[in-house]
């Protein structure tokens, strides 16, 4: 069967009136070359279990500035009946934002600040499946997670609060997620070009689910797209195997098989991390600390050789149900 298409990955999961609940995001992010600035916008439906009257869209904008030592994030929330979302390719409304396959347009307002977008996006890589394919129609995991565009690039204007800021040629991504609840505890990573391979990709993951009332041991599937090959450490069994350990703000992963041994380290500050607060479909919310401008170091040995890798323009994310002792969340 030939590659599905990028629209097919793309189309809206939801539809008006689903009773089990489900959350669905595109969320686009990129780095300044530099990597002292990065960008995160995701346009969200939100439909509670047993509540399908109470679906709504969200926006969610986080701009981050290293040098600047600032964060600056806000989420708006619109009716589900200013909202649509195409089933068969990108094509998201959430009140006057607007998202297609090229181009995001919109703004949102929370908490004294405001963050505008008027980018365009094109070129990069086909989509990447950060599970086996099998697995998104299975009901198992319950949240599903791909890449549509990685190594996108992005050019336009991010206005913050009144200051509009260029965006020139900045590499990142085009992401879809969605399912009837979020992972139960996560860290999430990725990576959009590294210093010695501007055309790499990484996606990893360290995640535990519940069946019942039991947590599963971690899983840590990982997928590095190197030198036009897509090297995969993702199935269940191996992703099982793999060592993993991570906490704020540091993780690390290692794992092989026949694609070779690899060691990822992802890191940043404190400092460098926004916390969120996500809605949980079935009830309750968890909480994530956000990055997009984290450091990330791979080791890969295959064939003999060793290739070290490096980047500071690293997406890291950790969920769980609680914040560290003294962080709030901001949105």
């Amino acid at each position: 069967m030939p590659p599905l298409t990028r629209d097919h990955w793309n189309g809206a999961r939801y539809h008006p009136g689903m009773t089990a609940g489900h959350y669905e995001s595109w969320f686009q992010r990129a780095n300044e070359a530099s990597g002292r600035r990065a960008f995160w916008i995701r346009y969200t439906v939100f439909a509670p279990r047993d509540r399908p009257d109470d679906a709504v869209g969200e926006l969610w904008a986080i701009v981050f500035d290293r040098e600047g030592s600032r964060i600056v994030a806000v989420k708006q929330v619109h009716p589900i009946g200013a909202c649509s979302f195409a089933p068969d390719r990108l094509d998201v409304a959430i009140g006057a934002a607007r998202l297609d396959d090229g181009a995001l347009r919109g703004q949102a307002a929370s908490h004294g600040h405001q963050i505008g977008w008027d980018l365009r996006y094109a070129g990069g890589q086909p989509p990447l499946l950060f599970l086996p394919e099998r697995l998104y129609i299975a009901p198992v995991p319950k949240a599903k997670a791909l890449v549509g565009r990685p190594l996108a690039r992005f050019t336009g204007t991010l206005t913050i609060d009144g200051e509009p800021l260029a965006i020139d040629d900045w590499v990142g991504s085009q992401n879809h997620n969605w399912g009837k609840q979020h992972t139960d505890r996560y860290a999430w990573g990725q990576v959009a070009g590294f210093d010695e391979a501007p055309e790499a990709f990484l996606e990893c993951s360290t995640a535990r689910i519940k069946l019942g009332p039991v947590l599963t041991p971690q899983l840590s599937p990982v997928v590095l797209r190197l030198g036009g090959e897509t090297l995969a450490w993702n199935g269940l069994v191996r992703a099982f195997r793999a060592r993993a350990h991570y906490a704020p703000y540091d993780w690390r992963i290692e794992t092989t098989g026949p694609a070779g041994e690899i060691a990822i380290s992802i890191s940043a500050a404190a400092a460098d991390f926004v916390a969120l607060r996500y809605d949980n479909p079935p009830g309750g919310v968890k909480l994530c600390l956000n990055s997009k401008i984290a450091r990330c170091e791979v080791t890969l040995r295959r064939g003999g050789a060793t290739t070290v890798l490096h980047s500071s323009r690293a997406a890291f994310e950790i969920l769980g149900d609680t914040a560290p002792p003294g962080v709030q969340p901001a949105v």
